[in-house]
């Protein structure tokens, strides 16, 4: 049987950061991301209306040319394509579930995801309002594994989580191995390893070696 690995991408793959963050600061906006982020982090932010305000900065400005920017400059951990490979050579799934826009996680296709998932925002250049019902949650990572699992003929019990904080407790609740890479306190009591540090492939380690 295989495995279908789960990673997040805000504050996991991106080491310290944030796509929002990422994008916010190609216009110059790094103050006004800073305070969206807290109010998100402590809670006064649902993920609805932290897109809102988000799109509400970036309004028409933002440009596909800057989304490319803001990917290719980002703080990534070393190793994502290597383990990726490593994954798919050994007849395993691997997939990336964010909260993030979908613009942007989607990119990540091409590093050899199988599957990458995120909140769906208004089409860049950002002329429409948020949706509400197709921005992601930490239940809906859940419901995405779900899916996820009924396409690639697997179950709960085959996935591997790795995340970093109170987006992915919903699931690291529900399936039986999960990695805490760079976590804060949402997730460190429910992970069953914990990586801090640079590159993913040290991570990915951490479940390799106990098969």
């Amino acid at each position: 049987m295989g495995k279908l690995h789960l990673f997040d991408m805000d504050g996991t793959l991106l080491y310290g950061s944030a796509a929002a963050i990422e994008i916010s600061r190609q216009l110059g906006l790094d103050r006004e991301i800073a305070e969206l982020e807290r109010g998100f982090a402590a809670g006064e932010l649902t993920p609805p209306r932290f897109a809102q305000l988000a799109c509400d900065l970036w309004a028409a400005e933002l440009t596909e040319r800057q989304v490319a920017a803001a990917f290719e400059g980002a703080p990534w951990l070393t190793g994502i394509q290597e383990v990726w490979a490593d994954i798919r050579a050994r007849g395993e799934r691997c997939a990336v579930i964010s909260l993030s826009p979908g613009f942007f996680v989607e990119r990540l296709l091409a590093w050899g995801a199988d599957a990458a998932r995120g909140s769906l925002w208004p089409a860049v250049p950002i002329r429409e309002r948020v949706r509400p019902a197709g921005i992601l949650s930490s239940a809906a990572k859940v419901r995405i594994t779900d899916e996820l699992c009924a396409e690639y003929g697997l179950t709960r019990a085959d996935c591997v989580a790795y995340g970093d904080s109170m987006s992915d407790t919903d699931l690291f609740a529900a399936v039986p191995a999960s990695v805490a890479v760079n976590a804060d306190h949402h997730v460190s009591d429910l992970a069953t390893f914990a990586y801090a540090g640079r590159d993913l492939r040290e991570a990915y380690d951490l479940v390799r070696e106990v098969r």
